[in-house]
């Protein structure tokens, strides 16, 4: 599998992809987040505590999708979201899907964590960052202190599509120290992911239309098996 989606063309597959078949944001987040929570599940059992913390973003919003999908599944977890909601569409679709995840009496916090321990975790979701994000612009508060929580903890990190902090293309180029045990990419992976070198990396997002993926030069990327919505990809799906 030769196929990687750069930073410019995410995004304007995003827009495409809310634009041609006329997906919605919320239909997007809902499909990413639940191939994020079946990727966490293919790989840490039932019950496990998971930290799940969300950037303000839309890779955050995937964050809180699978935050709620791992409560349904039996697990426990914690949501860590330091911003509030804006007062716009985009800010009321988070502000659902937070409520969506208090009325599953998962606890949700503001106050980003300076230690992520394993005696309190056994995983941490990084849902911080996606490809948006530029990181030569450093770190502004209160994110200073979740990139630095994550990138000393040593309880595992499983990295929502970009690992946060990481170029698009050039993986940890600004030094965030930052080396997920996991890594699930979304539609295709970017071209960071060529830099990952941690023992569990899949594929989720199971909505790109075939002729989208024909455009986009993606007709490579493996098979959704049966009803699956996620596919572990191995080392030569991501070095070549």
């Amino acid at each position: 599998m030769r196929a990687f989606l750069s930073q410019k063309l995410a995004q304007q597959l995003d827009v495409e992809l809310m634009q041609q078949p006329g997906f919605s944001l919320d239909q997007l987040m809902e499909l990413a987040g639940l191939s994020v929570a079946c990727a966490l599940a293919a790989v840490w059992p039932i019950a496990a505590r998971v930290l799940v913390l969300c950037g303000p973003g839309n890779n955050g919003g995937d964050g809180l999708v699978a935050a709620r999908h791992l409560k349904h599944f039996g697990y426990e977890p914690t949501i860590v979201y330091p911003t509030t909601p804006k007062d716009t569409a985009g800010g009321r679709l988070y502000t659902n899907i937070l409520e969506q995840c208090k009325n599953l009496d998962i606890p949700v916090v503001r106050e980003p964590p300076r230690e992520i321990q394993a005696q309190d975790f056994d995983v941490v979701l990084d849902a911080v960052f996606g490809f948006s994000f530029d990181a030569s612009r450093g770190f502004r508060a209160p994110f200073d202190t979740v990139m630095q929580s994550l990138s000393s903890t040593e309880v595992p990190v499983a990295s929502v599509d970009i690992p946060s902090g990481w170029h698009v293309e050039e993986g940890d180029k600004h030094g965030t120290g930052l080396s997920p045990a996991m890594l699930i990419s979304l539609t295709a992976p970017k071209p960071c992911a060529k830099h990952f070198k941690g023992a569990h990396h899949f594929l989720g997002g199971r909505f790109l239309p075939p002729k989208m993926a024909e455009a986009y030069n993606l007709t490579g990327l493996p098979k959704f098996p049966g009803t699956e919505q996620i596919v572990r990809l191995d080392s030569s799906d991501t070095c070549t």
